[in-house]
């Protein structure tokens, strides 16, 4: 929100208050309270008729410090919270003299002068990270009665911004306008699905605005060299967390806001749905599933869209009888056939459902201020919402997922969540504003916290498109309604790339694009770009997306990079594992993995898929692609060429192709098997080596529940490789990529393999020594 008329200038109904000077400091040993006047205080007298701001540091972790302004303390605090993971027990340094005060968290220290000018300088590593000054906190009240806390944050020259959630507009935030609000806007706007209040600058930190509701930032475009972050109220709550590697940054923002859960293995191979309004029954199902069986393309998921239920009756949980007799014996036997279920779901109660009077008789559905349940007919025809604030409205929509968990679902697509009204009560009394965004994280637990129940743990996965801070808990995400286009293909990628700099460890995106039918050239280009994600899923609005329906060379393309991808899961779910433990998202910016290369700073069509495996997605009819290879000796992970960067390229590919390169001093898992998503990643495992610099470096192959199955240490050095190998006693093999001649090996035998030369070790064998 903007409240400035040029730099000088307030709008005309903008009175405002900015800090002028330190007046007074307290401390104790974890906090400084620093009271700052805004207007010059040179007389007992000035201290009368005036704001205050109340600013407060203390920090919640290592490396991180949480600033706290307050106008009027008198306010009620209001409902929902943020459910933060602090450390009460993080050493805080502070040091309080004369001229200055310090606060000290890890290598992360704020320092506010006590004479001069008003201003905080946030300083790490013996520089300056970011400073507030003139005009940067700001007490605003507007001539309509609202009040507003903002705080101004310097930009350096060339400091990029990222994040805020998935956007879908461009990837470096710089020059942009972004309300922290949840909308059903499509890929194609600035409104979005998921709105996250937390940014990664480029100059070493990231920064989180502790407040649920409306928090609107402007980048770079109200002051051009400023990020100016509002809320209304009376008070502004945000965390500063140094890195200074965005890496690092995002391992500590989601150590305070949650890592996410490990979603079960088989999510991880291909999900087809039935698509949102094409007709289907049993009888459209079983051709599809039989129709990917007989063209030997593997799938692991088949998702029912809305219409398992009957038209105008969403959400009943009740199967639509004439399109589906039997499902309790139809789930079983696709079941059979080593296919999870998925079926769709939203908080939305249509007045139709018998779910409506039964939600209104007891209460599980908002309300309007005169008690009457707020209904609306847009979506289903006089639908209710969900109160999730109600303890035995989540158990009531908890025990009709049960139900259907029993029969055999495995997840759930918990779509919408985005459209939810403000003028509402809430049965614990919650704000609806502040409620509009959260009310998703509590509808999106409840659903997940059910299936870790029935199905236990790393066994729960929803398909969420809503989003808040927090989310990432409950995986998967996905990118909503795109257009079946290059140009929506460009901004999915985007918006899943904003998505992980805010620590989502998981995202999907439909491929072919949602709205319309895709060209058979942007369903075939999508292929590839799907089947390189952390997850990979078919679905449509009015169409199919079984790949028969657009052509031969599509069902080519579809089985090759799904086989692709199984082949690939060693190494996928070990990024899996990662993401879990540590918040990095498996779709990675490149500034994320090459935050030194100033080039990575702006590149949004490509990314890195966890840290060794660089996606370049085509973009074009033509099969013309343009992209960047960060220094090193990369190699082409399809055809083994091998490249020198830094350097730009360009190519032209058929559909069965795409950049696909592997990073320098890599080596990748490969497993045994292309049929499924979940199998032995063990056993049979071939490690392809990639330019294995002179020292160690170590690989794990996890089991499907994310152990460590088996664990590799590597030692390069002048007389050559050594491979020593902990953890079950399983079949392995190493492949040595670009290595024309070895000359011994000890623990195994060597072979003609179809990349490279591959050593098969010997049984039972622990350690391999290869010299070449």
């Amino acid at each position: 929100m903007k409240f400035t008329n040029g730099y000088w200038l307030l709008k005309d109904d903008i009175k405002a208050h900015f800090p002028r000077q330190t007046h007074s400091v307290e401390s104790d040993k974890r906090s400084v309270t620093i009271f700052a006047p805004t207007k010059p205080i040179n007389s007992r007298g000035d201290t009368l008729d005036g704001p205050v701001l109340t600013v407060r540091l203390s920090s919640p972790g290592k490396d991180v410090l949480r600033i706290n302004l307050t106008h009027f303390s008198g306010v009620k605090q209001t409902t929902p919270q943020f459910e933060l993971f602090e450390d009460p027990s993080q050493d805080v340094d502070i040091l309080n003299d004369e001229q200055k005060t310090v606060i000290r968290s890890g290598s992360l220290e704020a320092t506010v002068l006590k004479n001069g000018q008003w201003g905080i300088h946030f300083s790490a590593d013996g520089r300056v990270v970011t400073s507030t000054g003139f005009r940067g906190m700001g007490i605003i009240q507007k001539e309509s009665g609202e009040n507003y806390i903002h705080e101004q944050l310097n930009l350096s020259v060339g400091e990029t911004i990222y994040g805020l959630g998935e956007r879908f507009s461009t990837f470096v935030k710089n020059g942009q306008k972004i309300d922290i609000w949840n909308q059903d806007g499509g890929t194609s706007s600035e409104q979005a699905y998921k709105n996250i209040p937390f940014y990664i600058s480029s100059n070493g930190y990231g920064l989180f605005v502790n407040n649920p509701g409306r928090v609107s930032f402007e980048v770079g475009s109200e002051k051009t060299s400023r990020v100016q972050f509002s809320v209304p109220g009376q008070s502004l709550e945000y965390y500063l967390i140094y890195g200074p590697t965005p890496k690092e940054i995002i391992q500590k923002y989601t150590a305070l806001t949650g890592r996410p859960a490990l979603p079960p293995a088989w999510s991880f191979g291909l999900w087809l749905s039935t698509s949102f309004t094409t007709p289907y029954n049993e009888e459209t199902v079983t051709e599809f599933i039989g129709g990917m069986q007989e063209r030997d393309i593997p799938l692991d998921v088949f998702h029912f869209d809305c219409f398992w239920m009957r038209p105008y009756h969403w959400v009943d949980f009740q199967w639509d009888q004439d399109a589906f007799p039997d499902p309790q014996g139809m789930l079983k036997r696709i079941k059979a056939q080593g296919i999870k279920i998925c079926l769709w779901l939203n908080p939305y109660i249509g007045q139709a459902s018998v779910l409506f009077e039964e939600g209104r008789q007891f209460g599980y559905l908002l309300k309007k201020p005169n008690g009457d349940v707020w209904q609306t007919d847009l979506w289903q025809a006089g639908m209710g919402i969900v109160d999730f604030t109600n303890p035995d409205a989540r158990r009531w929509f908890g025990d009709k997922i049960r139900t259907l968990i029993k029969l055999g679902v495995d997840s759930f697509k918990t779509d919408f969540g985005e459209r939810i009204p403000t003028d509402v009560v809430y049965w614990d009394g919650s704000d609806p504003e502040r409620m509009h965004n959260y009310y998703t994280y509590l509808y999106n637990r409840t659903v997940f916290d059910v299936l870790e129940e029935e199905l236990g743990k790393d066994k729960a996965v929803v398909f969420a498109r809503s989003a808040t801070a927090g989310c990432q808990q409950f995986p998967l995400h996905w990118g909503g309604d795109n257009e079946s286009t290059f140009e929506s293909m460009a901004e999915s990628l985007r918006g899943g790339l904003s998505l992980g700099m805010c620590g989502f460890g998981f995202w999907s995106h439909d491929i072919g694009g949602f709205e319309g039918t895709p060209p058979a050239d942007v369903y075939k280009r999508w292929i590839a770009f799907g089947l390189l994600s952390s997850h990979s899923r078919l679905h449509g609005s009015q169409s199919y997306r079984v790949p028969w329906l657009f052509d031969e060379e599509a069902v080519e393309v579809m089985r090759q990079f799904t086989r692709l991808k199984m082949r690939l899961m060693p190494t996928l779910f070990g990024h899996a594992v990662e993401a879990s433990k540590t918040g990095l998202p498996m779709l990675r910016a490149m500034f994320l993995e090459f935050p030194d290369d100033p080039t990575c700073r702006f590149l949004d069509r490509q990314y890195m898929l966890g840290n060794a495996l660089l996606v370049a997605p085509v973009f074009s009819p033509d099969g013309w692609v343009q992209y960047y290879l960060p220094a090193g000796r990369w190699t082409n992970f399809l055809t083994g060429e091998v490249k020198e960067g830094p350097c730009w390229l360009e190519e032209t590919h058929p559909f069965t192709s795409l950049p696909l390169w592997v990073r320098p001093n890599s080596v990748l898992a490969l497993g045994a098997q292309d049929g499924h998503a979940e199998y032995d990643y063990g056993q049979g495992v071939t490690l392809q080596v990639y330019n294995l610099k002179k020292g160690q470096n170590a690989l794990t192959v996890p089991t499907v529940s994310g152990d460590v199955d088996m664990a590799f240490e590597f030692k390069n050095g002048d007389g050559g490789l050594e491979i020593i190998r902990s953890g079950a006693q399983k079949p392995w093999q190493v492949c040595l990529i670009n290595v024309q001649k070895i000359t011994s090996v000890e623990g195994g035998e060597t072979v003609t393999g179809p990349s490279g030369m591959l050593i098969k070790a010997s049984a039972g064998a622990n350690k391999l020594t290869i010299r070449y």
